[in-house]
């Protein structure tokens, strides 16, 4: 079996016979396609399985298992390439099995070389077609929790503890790194909460000057201070009877934590400069990349206030922990930008899918939702490629191996195997990962079925997605 490298949609010929093979690989090599050649149906399901394929060519009758056989096959892979079956024997009941079977062409012998041709195009952009329907689906359907897209098990579990949450009233902390999506939580716990009929304010807390913060948040009598030559309600009564999202909690001042404690535990507010206390009824989430234990162990936080704020706790998992949901983000900011932009981008190549499951992503949603609006305007075709991705995603798979990794291959007690290296490795990137086999394949550029077989495992979880 051969491949013959060019750039282009990748086909896959299962023909036996040697002329026709090689003369139905010269045309479509000559035409841009990657060109790969089998003789049998068993050699061709062996490729199949070790890499993406958009089209296959099988005659129908082959030495062993025949046509049809290959096609059932073929159904069963997570993306299965269009199918174009192939017959000296022409006859209707054939084409009619075939096509239930889920052939999209069947073309007889002798064939046309530009009909060929022709239908090699034609399922090909249908089958870019029916997976940019499927995208969509999966978008609609993952978008569904309050713009919150994903459906990984750590989401799923978020999710459940906000539709809880929300049923109280008490303060609620929102922790996770810078990126993860924050407000995007504090909005759902407003939405699905009783006050969803209230306002919601959100506050940045390290956006506004400490000199103007108390009386942003608190409002001011007329002439509490020059320049006030009128009352102005404060955010915080601005939230009265909804909710108040204080956001950056752990910027603000100590002097002004103390006035905020005094709000959450009393209900009232008293504006600058004034002698009366206005009562409110709000809930209070506040939202924060920092690690508030540490620093009210620093002296930087106080212990009260943060106690008092951590009534209810929802930690939001950073992306590199989402597993499959990197790729469904990422379309979904592919269809956004590329709408903006006024371009069709059906996706990315597989080489642009590896390096973004390669990288940690530090910066997570904001810095992939980044990333996918400079690929989608630096793309000129359909497809976004690793050329188009930030230069910090591509190098940061391109270097050498950091001096863990090498422990890991290579530790000092000797120099093992090749085989004995590769397993390492595999396991290595399974666990950086957390065993998400799907995401290890995609990282190591093999099938989910190899990576089965590499590790000594049955495959029977392939097609759901183990």
């Amino acid at each position: 079996m051969t491949e013959t490298r060019k750039l282009g949609e990748r086909v896959l010929i299962v023909e036996d016979n040697d002329g026709l093979c090689g003369l139905l690989e010269e045309e479509l090599c000559d035409a841009g396609y990657v060109v790969g050649t089998a003789t049998t149906a068993e050699a061709a399901w062996e490729q199949l399985t070790g890499g993406m394929w958009g089209v296959v060519i099988s005659d129908l009758r082959l030495p062993g298992a025949d046509g049809l056989t290959l096609l059932r096959q073929v159904q069963q892979l997570a993306q299965p390439p269009a199918f174009i079956m192939i017959t000296a024997f022409g006859r209707v009941d054939q084409a009619v099995a075939a096509l239930k079977e889920g052939a999209d062409e069947f073309l007889v012998k002798p064939v046309d070389l530009e009909h060929l041709l022709l239908c090699v195009r034609r399922v090909s952009e249908t089958r870019h077609l029916r997976q940019e329907l499927a995208r969509f689906r999966t978008l609609f359907q993952d978008s569904d929790f309050h713009g919150m897209i994903g459906r990984s098990p750590a989401m799923q579990v978020l999710y459940a503890e906000i539709k809880q949450i929300a049923r109280a009233s008490g303060p609620v902390l929102i922790t996770g790194e810078s990126g993860v999506g924050k407000e995007l939580v504090a909005r759902a716990l407003h939405q699905e909460s009783e006050r969803i009929n209230g306002p919601l304010v959100p506050v940045n807390c390290a956006g506004i000057p400490a000199e103007l913060l108390e009386s942003e948040l608190f409002g001011h009598a007329s002439g509490a201070f020059t320049g006030a030559q009128r009352a102005r309600r404060g955010l915080i009564s601005e939230a009265d009877g909804g909710t108040l999202l204080l956001d950056e909690i752990g910027e603000l001042p100590m002097t002004m934590q103390a006035k905020l404690l005094r709000v959450l535990q009393d209900q009232r507010v008293r504006p600058v400069g004034s002698n009366q206390e206005q009562s409110i009824d709000l809930r209070v989430i506040a939202a924060t990349n920092r690690d508030l234990e540490a620093e009210v162990e620093a002296g930087s936080f106080r212990e009260d206030l943060f106690y008092r704020l951590n009534t209810f706790t929802l930690k939001v998992p950073p992306l590199r922990e989402r597993g499959d949901d990197l790729t469904v983000l990422a379309a979904h900011f592919i269809n956004r930008f590329s709408a903006q932009l006024g371009h069709p981008i059906n996706g990315l190549n597989n080489e642009a899918v590896r390096l973004l499951n390669a990288y940690s992503f530090p910066g997570n949603i904001r810095e992939l939702a980044n990333a996918m609006e400079r690929a989608a305007t630096f793309c000129p075709d359909s497809e976004i490629c690793a050329a188009h991705l930030p230069e910090t995603i591509r190098q940061a798979t391109g270097t050498g191996l950091d001096p863990a990794l090498t422990q890991v291959l290579l530790p000092p007690s000797g120099l093992p195997a090749l085989d004995e290296i590769e397993l390492r490795y595999i396991n290595h990137v399974l666990t950086q990962v957390r065993g998400n086999k799907r995401r290890a394949a995609t990282i190591l550029g093999i099938s989910r079925r190899t990576l089965y077989r590499r590790l000594g495992e049955d495959d029977g979880n392939v097609a759901d997605g183990a």
